[in-house]
C-alpha cells in the first residue's frame, strides 16, 4: 500500500461532504463542531470493567462519556465513538442505527471512530459488543437528539410537538405541509451542547427503513482496492525511523550481556538502550534489520518442563479448585435414574490470531505531545498504558486508531504502541514499529490449550438425565449446556487471560469467541456420542433433548435448507451438526465432509448455518460474518496449532503454522432466521464457535471413528483409523 504522507495536526482532512471521516483533523473538527447541536451521552461499562475507566477524556467531559453525536448546520450528522473498524462492518452498521432514529438519509451521516482526542472513553471493540451493547445507546442518543429538534421546531412554527413530523431531515407541519425546517435551519449558527436523558422513546422494528437494509460497506472499495490506510502506511511529515528490537529467544528469558558496538558504526543507525529495551533504529527497513542482526546477546533461558504434548497433563496438575458456572438437580440422582454413565475427554490445542496485518504503531512527538498510530483494539486503554509507561498526563497523549487488518481478539494487547512511544521519547524522531511474521507469532496471546471432561447419561426413554461437565483453562463462556437436563453441573478451572499463574509458559488471550469453540467441541461431540449411544438420529436426539424455543426455531430453520435425512450415525454419509449459542445469538450449523482413509486427510465440502440474532442491522454484513467465521475455522478444526517447547515457540512462520486456503473453502450457505421481536445480538464470533463439534460429528459420521482432539490433522485422523 501507498504510504500517506500526514501531517502531525492534520492527519487527514476531515471531508464533511463524503460518508465517512477517518482519521480526522483536529482543527477542522473544531471547526466543524463550533456551531450545531452536540449530543452526549453514557454507556455503561460491561461487567468487569468499572475498574478500567481512564481520566477525563477530552477537558470539561466526564469520563462515562462514550459518544457525541453532533447536527451541523449544513445538516450533516456526526457520530464519534471510542470504538474501531476491525473489518466487522460497524463504520456502517452504526450510522444506521443513527440514521434510523433521526429521520435523515444514511449519506448524510458520518462516522469518526477510534480517536482518543476526539472520541470520549471506551472500554475496546471485542465481544461482539458494539451493536448489541453500544448500539441501543446510540439509538437512544438519536431519539433524544430527534425530540430536541421536535421542541426546537415547535418553537421556530409555533406549532404544537404533536404536530409534527420528520422526513429526510425535514420537519413539517402534519396540518399545514408547506410549513417545514430542516435540521440545518434549526441548528445553524449557533452552539448547542445537551445531554442524553434517554426518555425519548424508540421507533418501533416495525417502522425501520435503514435498520435491517443491507447497504453496501463504507470501507469495501477502499480495502479492496488498496486505498485502506493502516497504522503502518501513516507517514509523519519529515518520514519516521525504523525500529528493529532485541527479542528473547524464548519467553521468560533474560538478557545478560549484550554488545551493539557493530551495529553503532553501521552507517545511518542509531542504538538505543533503555532498561529491558535495546533497538536499533535507521531510516529504511532492511538497514535496520540488517544492524539488528550485528548485535550479540546472550541469554539466560527459564523454561518450565512443559511442551505442547505434556501440557495436558501439566494443566491436570496445577488447576486450581473448579467453580460452578451452573447446575441443577443432584448428580447423585441423575447417576442413580440413567442406565449408565458414558464419560469423555476432549482436548483443544494452543492457537495463535495470525492477522494478516502484524502489530503497527507509528509514534511521534510535537510541542511536547505524543501521537501513536496503532493497530489495536483498544486505543483508550493503550493510551492509559502510555500514560503510565511515560508519566504523561491525558492531554499528552493520543492514540489514532485507522484500519486494523484483522484482530479477532489478538490486538488487545499493543506492546508494539508502546515501544514506538518509548523509542520516539528518547530519540526525539517519528518511529515506526512493526512486528516480524515471528515476531507477530512469539508475542501473540494465543487461545490456550484446554481439556473438556464430561460424564453424562442416559434414561431409559432415551432423555440424558446427568450432565457433569469440567473445563480446563478454556474459561467459561460457551460452557453451559442449554438442553433440558434435569441433573447437572457445569464447572471450569483456568481462564483464558494472561499468564494465569503457573498454567501456561506464555500469554494467552482472547481468541474469537474466548473459549467457547472448545467449550462447543466438547459439548457437542458428547452430545453425539449420547446419540449413537441411544441408536438415534443426531438431530432427532437434539429436538427430543432441547426446550429452549430459540435454539429449536434455529434448529429446524437449519435441517430444512440442508436437506437433512435422519440416519442413525455413523451413516457413511460423512454428515454432521452443531450448536452454539455466543453473544446472544443462537447457531445451528451443518457440514458434509469427506474422508481420505489412505492419507486421513479431511475435506469440509459444505456449509450451512442457521443464525437467529434478533434484529439485523445490516444483512450483508452479518452473512459476511457467518461466512468469515466458517472460513477462519476451519484452521482450529484442521490445521492450526502452536506447538512449543518450554517458553520456546517452534512455529513462527505460515510455513508451518497452516492457515486454511481459498481451496480448502467449502460451499457455505448462511441463512438469518427472522426475529423482529429480539433486541440486536453479537454476529462477529457466534458462527466460529460449533465448526470443529460439527466436522468432528461428521468425521464420525463418515468412517465410524471419534476424533476428540483439535485440530483434526490427517495424523490424528490415520491414528484414530488405525485404532
Amino acid at each position: 500500500m501507498k504510504p500517506v504522507d500526514v501531517d502531525l495536526d492534520r492527519d487527514q482532512e476531515l471531508v464533511v461532504d463524503g460518508p465517512t471521516s477517518f482519521p480526522v483533523d483536529r482543527r477542522e473538527f473544531v471547526k466543524l463542531t463550533a456551531t450545531g447541536l452536540l449530543v452526549l451521552f453514557a454507556v455503561d461499562p460491561a461487567p468487569g470493567q468499572e475498574t478500567a475507566r481512564l481520566p477525563t477524556g477530552r477537558q470539561g467531559y466526564p469520563s462515562d462519556v462514550n459518544a457525541y453525536l453532533h447536527i451541523g448546520g449544513d445538516g450533516r450528522v456526526t457520530c464519534l465513538v471510542g470504538k474501531v473498524e476491525l473489518g466487522q462492518g460497524v463504520m456502517t452498521s452504526l450510522p444506521q442505527l443513527l440514521a434510523e432514529e433521526l429521520d435523515v438519509p444514511l449519506a448524510r451521516v458520518d462516522i469518526v471512530m477510534g480517536d482518543t482526542d476526539l472520541c470520549p472513553w471506551d472500554m475496546g471493540t471485542f465481544g461482539s459488543l458494539s451493536i448489541r451493547q453500544f448500539g441501543p445507546v446510540l439509538r437512544q442518543a438519536a431519539a433524544d437528539a430527534r425530540e430536541m429538534l421536535l421542541e426546537m421546531a415547535a418553537e421556530r412554527l409555533g406549532v404544537p410537538v404533536a404536530r409534527l413530523r420528520v422526513k429526510a431531515g425535514v420537519v413539517s407541519d402534519a396540518s399545514n405541509p408547506k410549513q417545514t425546517v430542516t435540521y440545518a435551519q434549526l441548528t445553524g449558527g449557533k452552539r448547542i451542547e445537551r445531554r442524553a436523558e434517554g426518555k425519548a422513546p424508540l421507533k418501533p422494528a416495525s417502522s425501520y427503513t435503514v435498520v435491517g437494509r443491507s447497504v453496501p460497506r463504507r470501507d469495501g472499495v477502499e480495502k479492496v482496492t488498496g486505498r485502506a490506510r493502516y497504522a503502518g502506511d501513516i507517514v509523519p511529515s519529515g518520514g519516521a525511523l525504523h525500529a528493529r528490537i532485541l527479542r528473547p529467544p524464548s519467553h521468560g528469558a533474560t538478557l545478560d550481556r549484550v554488545d551493539t558496538s557493530a551495529a553503532e558504526k553501521v552507517p545511518g543507525v542509531k542504538v538505543v538502550r533503555d532498561g529491558d529495551l535495546v533497538a536499533v533504529l535507521h531510516a529504511h527497513r532492511d538497514e535496520a534489520d540488517a544492524a539488528l542482526g550485528l548485535v550479540k546477546a546472550e541469554w539466560t533461558r527459564h523454561d518450565p518442563p512443559v511442551d505442547d504434548k505434556t501440557i495436558y497433563d501439566h494443566f491436570l496438575k496445577v488447576a486450581g479448585p473448579p467453580q460452578t458456572v451452573a447446575e441443577g438437580g443432584s448428580l447423585a440422582a441423575g447417576e442413580k435414574l440413567v442406565t449408565g454413565v458414558i464419560e469423555g475427554t476432549y482436548y483443544d490445542s494452543y492457537v495463535a490470531h495470525a492477522p494478516m496485518e502484524p502489530h503497527t504503531a507509528v509514534a511521534a512527538v510535537e510541542d511536547g505531545k505524543l501521537t501513536v498510530w496503532a493497530g489495536t483494539q483498544t486505543p483508550f486503554p493503550v493510551r492509559n498504558q502510555l500514560m503510565q509507561a511515560l508519566k504523561l498526563p491525558a492531554d499528552k497523549v493520543r492514540v489514532v486508531t485507522p484500519f486494523v487488518g484483522g484482530g479477532f481478539g489478538g490486538k488487545s494487547a499493543s506492546r508494539q504502541a508502546i515501544e514506538a512511544a518509548r523509542l520516539a521519547v528518547l530519540t526525539g524522531k517519528p518511529v515506526r514499529v512493526v512486528f516480524s511474521r515471528a515476531e507477530e507469532f512469539f508475542y501473540d496471546t494465543f487461545r490456550p490449550a484446554s481439556i473438556v471432561r464430561i460424564r453424562a447419561g442416559l434414561t431409559p426413554s432415551k432423555t440424558i438425565g446427568l450432565w457433569d461437565y469440567l473445563v480446563y483453562c478454556a474459561g467459561e463462556r460457551g460452557a453451559a449446556q442449554f438442553y433440558n437436563i434435569p441433573n447437572h453441573r457445569t464447572a471450569w478451572t483456568g481462564g483464558w487471560s494472561g499468564r494465569s499463574g503457573d498454567l501456561h509458559p506464555f500469554a494467552v488471550g482472547p481468541w474469537r469467541a474466548p473459549g467457547a469453540s472448545s467449550n462447543a467441541f466438547g459439548r457437542e461431540s458428547h452430545i453425539d456420542v449420547l446419540a449413537a449411544k441411544a441408536g438415534m438420529d443426531p438431530v432427532e436426539f437434539r429436538l427430543k433433548n432441547l426446550t429452549d424455543p430459540r435454539m429449536l426455531r434455529v434448529l429446524k430453520a437449519a435441517v430444512k435448507t440442508f436437506g437433512w435425512t435422519p440416519k442413525p450415525a455413523p451413516s457413511g454419509r460423512g454428515v454432521g451438526v452443531a450448536l452454539g449459542i455466543d453473544a446472544g445469538t443462537c447457531v445451528a450449523l451443518f457440514v458434509e465432509v469427506s474422508v481420505d482413509k489412505a492419507t486421513g486427510k479431511v475435506a469440509v465440502r459444505r456449509a450451512r448455518c442457521a443464525q437467529e440474532m434478533g434484529i439485523v442491522v445490516n444483512p450483508d454484513e452479518a452473512l459476511q460474518q457467518i461466512e468469515g467465521c466458517l472460513t477462519m475455522g476451519l484452521g482450529y478444526t484442521l490445521s492450526e496449532e502452536i506447538h512449543f517447547k518450554g517458553g520456546d515457540i517452534l512455529d513462527r512462520s505460515f510455513a508451518s503454522y497452516e492457515l486454511p486456503r481459498f481451496s480448502q473453502v467449502p460451499k457455505i450457505e448462511a441463512i438469518l432466521v427472522d426475529a423482529p421481536g429480539e433486541a440486536s445480538q453479537g454476529g462477529g464470533e457466534p458462527a466460529i464457535v460449533p465448526l470443529g463439534a460439527a466436522v468432528a460429528n461428521a468425521i464420525f459420521d463418515a468412517v465410524g471413528v471419534r476424533l476428540n482432539r483439535m485440530p483434526m490433522t490427517p495424523e490424528r485422523v490415520k491414528a484414530a483409523l488405525k485404532g
